[in-house]
């Protein structure tokens, strides 16, 4: 009882801005209390905008002008009691301090730090030998070292999640890699496919080689005769021709010259065509063909590298890569997995009064005042609003666009409950039956069963939802010049699943629709 009294009390002490324990806690005039930090931000933040106004966060009242934030001292002590109750309890026993407590140099019980020697010291110390130093209480300095402690332990708890997800990584591609276990029988068939259409090819481009240049030199036997037969004519042509020139009489040179036969045209020779490139051209052909049917009927665990755009060739460029080792070509992650997208609504029913559904029900607003005829029905007390479609066995995939930060993007049981939970302004993940995302300024939060899940990423402002319901997988991408992978979460899915959103004010979610 004094466990779930002290959780109650912790839940009171919480900011609802940081959802952490108050760090100098300031009270407003309406009587809410913020961090001096958060609700500082806040109303720069509000300050900032088209229409600026200095309002409560919780309960929506104006001020003007702005108040003047004090420190709640009591309030402060609280937190400090919740914080530290066991270390204030050890430290009221302080008067009976053992023979191990005392200065070993004035025999007197240690009651302060010394920053500077690093070192407990007793009160004679401080007006000694310390006196000059910077001192510290115990419990003041043990809550800085726990601190300190605490982020050191939150490092290590990352680090190892992180680990432990790259090494279920490494299992995957180990089993991706054994599946592979065909490709060699498979490139041994290929192979054996490629060496008898090579020897076909090598027989039947000799024979063609061999008949073409068979034909070539007949065609030419033939022009060599005809060449023969000419010469051997203006050769007697010639021999004729010179006997009569040196023939002295004139009444002979005139009787001899009408029997000289004169000299005809010679024949035309047949022409010879031996195109070498025509031979080869084929080839190349085949070749191409050959190549197709070494990429055909590959096993399921080898595929086609995509050419790289710089390739002036990209029929040449063409890899064998292993899905589990080789990353995806640029927006090909994206393209697989809108093969499973789904065009979501949102169900105006469930809206808190705050949020405004657009007439498509594609968009939702938070608005700075409640909307007409949002106030009946059973809606969410938190910022919060449901898709009409649910998402059973399968695989499922929808795109959302946020505003800004401060949204939350998950899914949910049809049993997410509609009141708001102390401590929280809202309720996704906060139980075994709900999943979510939430998008900060700075990072992620991973929210499951009440534990949220740090993860350093910048801020996208287009993300996408992967549901795989059979493998109990859920994982959310970040959408910009690559898709990349945020969060992923691995359980076993009992019932259908409704897409849910929380968003803080002025903030927008758009559900991105596709033909």
């Amino acid at each position: 009882m004094a466990s779930a009294m002290s959780q109650t009390l912790e839940e009171k002490l919480v900011c609802s801005i940081c959802l952490e324990l108050f760090k100098v806690p300031v009270t407003l005039p309406c009587g809410h209390n913020f961090c001096r930090a958060c609700i500082s931000d806040h109303w720069a933040k509000k300050r900032q905008e088209p229409e600026p106004s200095i309002t409560c966060p919780e309960c929506r009242r104006p001020f003007e002008p702005c108040p003047k934030l004090e420190k709640n001292v009591t309030l402060h002590g609280v937190v400090e009691l919740a914080r530290d109750g066991e270390q204030l309890g050890c430290a009221g026993n302080r008067s009976q301090a053992a023979p191990a407590e005392l200065c070993p140099r004035h025999g007197r019980p240690l009651e302060l730090f010394c920053l500077d020697e690093r070192r407990c010291i007793c009160c004679v110390c401080t007006e000694r030998g310390c006196r000059p130093h910077r001192r510290a209480l115990f419990e003041e300095e043990r809550a800085r070292k726990q601190t300190f402690l605490k982020e050191s332990l939150e490092k290590a708890q990352e680090e190892a999640e992180r680990i432990e997800q790259t090494m279920k990584e490494l299992e995957v591609q180990t089993e991706s890699i054994k599946d592979c276990s065909e490709l060699k029988d498979g490139i041994q068939s290929k192979f054996t496919h490629l060496r008898k259409a090579l020897e076909d090819l090598q027989r039947q481009t000799v024979a063609r080689i061999e008949q073409e240049q068979s034909a070539a030199l007949e065609r030419v036997g033939k022009n060599w005769d005809l060449c023969r037969e000419r010469l051997d004519v203006l050769g007697q042509h010639r021999e004729r021709a010179q006997s009569l020139l040196a023939c002295p009489e004139h009444r002979t040179f005139l009787q001899e010259f009408p029997l000289l036969p004169p000299l005809e045209s010679p024949e035309v020779l047949v022409p010879v065509e031996f195109d070498v490139a025509a031979v080869i051209k084929p080839i190349s052909e085949i070749l191409t063909s050959i190549s197709r049917l070494l990429l055909e009927d590959l096993p399921g665990c080898v595929t086609p590298r995509a050419p790289s755009p710089a390739s002036p060739d990209p029929e040449h460029t063409q890899e064998l890569a292993v899905k589990a080792v080789a990353p995806l070509p640029k927006c090909q992650l994206r393209a697989e997995l809108l093969k499973d997208h789904r065009n979501l609504t949102f169900d105006s029913e469930t809206a808190n009064s705050y949020l405004e559904v657009s007439k498509g029900a594609h968009r939702a607003k938070h608005r700075a005042g409640r909307v007409p005829g949002q106030g009946q029905g059973p809606r969410f007390q938190p910022w919060q609003v449901l898709c009409t479609q649910s998402c059973g066995p399968g695989r499922h995939y929808w795109e959302v666009k946020i505003s800004s930060h401060s949204v939350i993007l998950g899914v949910t049981y049809r049993g997410l409950p509609h009141e708001q939970q102390q401590g929280h302004r809202f309720n996704i993940g906060l139980d075994g039956g709900s999943w979510g995302l939430q998008v900060r300024e700075d990072c992620y939060l991973a929210w499951h069963e009440g534990r949220a899940q740090k993860i350093q990423e910048q801020l996208y402002k287009n993300l996408g939802v992967s549901l795989d319901y059979g493998k109990g997988l859920l994982s959310f991408y970040g959408l910009g010049e690559r898709t990349k992978l945020i969060h992923s979460f691995h359980s076993v899915f009992t019932e259908p699943l409704y897409p849910v959103f929380w968003l803080c004010e002025g903030r927008v979610v758009t559900l991105c629709q596709r033909d």
